[in-house]
């Protein structure tokens, strides 16, 4: 992969733009160390984290925790400067394999104002970032660096997943294996592309920003949580109102979970929502997949190539171009 030229995140183009290409961090390794980090809200449910924990020790992964991983201010894990601190010590440190979030909630935007990963600079070896939800902001902040990530469960939900997903998960970390996807197609035929999964809220607030990566090779996989369907129509129609779902050329969605309206309101239902906003496109869309919140949460790389069949509903993941594995070039 050629040197990248590094920005802050003030001083890039805002215009919408393509992956160019991903660095595929290292696969990991039993005994690999790993930094466990909350960028985003404060950590409550340490029961949940703990079980997880145990999940990658028992596959003889060791475990360590930036120092600030417990506090709270207000609704956030720390103030900026700490998780910032904290994010980039991880992150630069050649010990760690692997960066762990916590939890989603709110925050990892904030730490993004004039952020610089330092990967061309300090000559660094990207790692995986794992994390979904909140943590999107991240995810597509490394995607603009030229980085792969992880859309995956956090620390306090990956105990929670079925058996198959998290076996999903360590085989992708570990082997760089990922199985087929199943859903509802809405028909519009098969393309291929780079996948770039989000949490639709947070995608939302950084399309116009710096931090957007949609382009003319992007396949969405888009997923939330606890919002009312009118909301889902306005977020939706930002994203047709700005002309970015002009240049993708397919869309995956996940759950949409306690997206329903209390009882008592006139409303759609989310479902109806989606394909409203989503079915008139002209392009693949499969739904009904199986991530993000209360349920299975299927492991989903930024930037990988898939094939999204709108017909069979199924996102299927392509091998990666030959010697592309370990540190190597993920081109469109």
């Amino acid at each position: 992969m050629g040197a990248l030229t590094l920005k802050s995140a003030s001083s890039l183009d805002p215009s919408p733009m393509n992956i160019p290409s991903l660095q595929v961090p290292d696969f990991l390794t039993p005994g690999d160390r790993l930094m466990v980090v909350s960028t985003s809200g404060a950590l409550k449910e340490y029961g949940a984290m703990e079980k997880s924990l145990d999940l990658w020790r028992s596959r003889g992964y060791q475990v360590d925790f930036a120092p600030h991983y417990r506090q709270q201010v207000g609704y956030l894990a720390g103030g900026d400067q700490e998780r910032r601190e904290a994010l980039l010590t991880a992150w630069q440190d050649p010990d760690y394999k692997a960066i762990l979030c916590t939890r989603g909630g709110y925050g990892s935007m904030r730490l993004l104002e004039d952020w610089q990963w330092g990967i061309p600079t300090l000559n660094l070896t990207p790692k995986w970032l794992i994390g979904f939800s909140d943590i999107t902001a991240l995810l597509w902040s490394l995607a603009k660096q030229g980085v792969m990530s992880l859309h995956g469960p956090v620390l306090t939900t990956l105990a929670d997943e079925p058996l198959s997903s998290q076996e999903r998960l360590f085989e992708f970390l570990e082997q760089g294996q990922l199985a087929p996807l199943a859903g509802q197609g809405w028909g519009g035929g098969q393309v291929q592309g780079q996948l770039l999964p989000a949490n639709l809220t947070v995608a939302t607030h950084l399309l116009g920003t710096p931090l957007n990566v949609v382009g003319e090779n992007t396949i969405l996989a888009l997923e939330d949580v606890t919002e009312a369907p009118y909301r889902i129509d306005r977020l939706l129609t930002q994203w047709r109102l700005s002309g970015v779902l002009r240049q993708v050329k397919g869309i995956a969605l996940g759950r949409f979970s306690r997206c329903e309206a209390p009882a008592s309101s006139a409303s759609w239902p989310v479902e109806t929502v989606l394909r409203d906003r989503l079915g008139d496109l002209g392009i693949p869309v499969v739904a009904d997949l199986p991530f993000g919140h209360d349920g299975e949460n299927a492991c989903l790389p930024v930037g990988w190539p898939v094939i999204l069949d709108g017909d069979r509903g199924q996102l299927i993941f392509q091998p990666l171009p030959e010697g592309s594995e370990n540190r190597g070039v993920l081109h469109r």
